[in-house]
């Protein structure tokens, strides 16, 4: 048996399937995880800091009619992010946020060259969120020589940028290319309990691990802002695309959850938009939990077509 129906949230059309008579879930396949996206306070300011500090460039700029917002792609290299601002205007980021509060999400823009990049950061008084850029230690095998750093945008988003030594990352990050910020590798999203997680991510959206990290230390601490940070670090892929790296805090564990009456006109909202060959057969009951986090899955072939968009999941994956 299947039903489906229709909401409305912040005057944006929601389409939700629900299998109703599903007694497990079955799994799908992710082909790519297409963009992240997030909602911004003043489109020209944020299209400005995007292009002009971080060297994205504007590929497409669209009203929603329906939606009462206007919606910009920006690309770096291969991969792209989505600014949505709504003309109902909807609450600011939460002024005293932390790096291990479940509403936390960033993307990684790659970069050549740390210290230049972070000179243009200063050059233009970007907001620091880390100290200073860290290099992660020797002893993490599989972060070794990663170097990272956190900032934040106009409105108060979390960015990194992440330079990765011979031998670690996705090769095409080695390249000679000539350029200072090359593309976006992840996006990162705090997660309660990753196991919890990997059954929605892995095994029912399809992603694969790409690796497995358990970070600490002095560096980790100054790279996050927050005291005795301690974290399993876990990276998932589909085919193409970015990737999508869940961040679990076993130390500290008073992150703050997603509030739940989040609007997609709130500044904090952010969305993962991911693509599959297939129709999307599986959707999530908007109902199982008031603390929900966004995604947008849609089909890309054979059709090109849109299918489904924003089902919600619980905020502990």
């Amino acid at each position: 048996m299947k039903r489906c129906f229709q909401v409305r949230v912040a005057g944006l059309l929601i389409a939700l399937v629900v299998l109703c008579a599903a007694t497990q879930a079955q799994a799908l396949k992710a082909t790519r995880v297409e963009t992240a996206g997030f909602t911004v306070s003043d489109m020209d300011r944020s299209i400005d800091f995007y292009r002009r500090v971080l060297h994205f460039q504007k590929v497409s700029d669209r009203r929603i009619p329906d939606g009462n917002a206007r919606v910009v792609r920006m690309q770096l290299g291969e991969e792209q992010i989505e600014l949505a601002q709504y003309d109902a205007k909807g609450r600011p980021f939460p002024a005293d946020s932390h790096g291990n509060d479940h509403w936390f999400q960033h993307v990684a823009i790659v970069v050549s060259d740390m210290q230049k990049a972070y000179a243009v950061l200063r050059q233009n008084r970007v907001r620091h969120a880390s100290s200073a850029p860290q290099r992660l230690p020797d002893w993490n095998q599989n972060a070794a020589g990663i170097e990272a750093f956190y900032f934040r945008d106009p409105d108060g988003h979390y960015l990194e940028l992440i330079h990765f030594p011979a031998g670690k990352g996705d090769p095409r990050w080695q390249r000679p290319s000539g350029e200072l910020f090359l593309g976006i590798d992840h996006t990162a999203i705090v997660v309660a309990d990753t196991d919890q997680s990997l059954r929605f991510y892995r095994d029912l959206l399809g992603l694969h691990i790409a690796g497995e990290s358990e970070n600490y230390g002095f560096e980790q601490e100054h790279l996050n802002g927050v005291f005795a940070a301690h974290l399993r670090i876990t990276a998932l892929r589909a085919e193409r695309g970015l990737g999508i790296e869940l961040l679990e805090y076993l130390s500290p564990t008073d992150g703050r959850e997603i509030p739940s009456d989040l609007r997609t006109n709130d500044v904090v909202h952010w969305q993962t938009r991911v693509e599959f060959d297939e129709n999307v057969r599986q959707a999530w009951d908007a109902t199982r939990g008031p603390r929900l986090r966004w995604f947008h899955l849609v089909r890309s072939r054979p059709l090109r077509r849109k299918l489904s968009s924003w089902p919600k999941i619980p905020t502990g994956t």
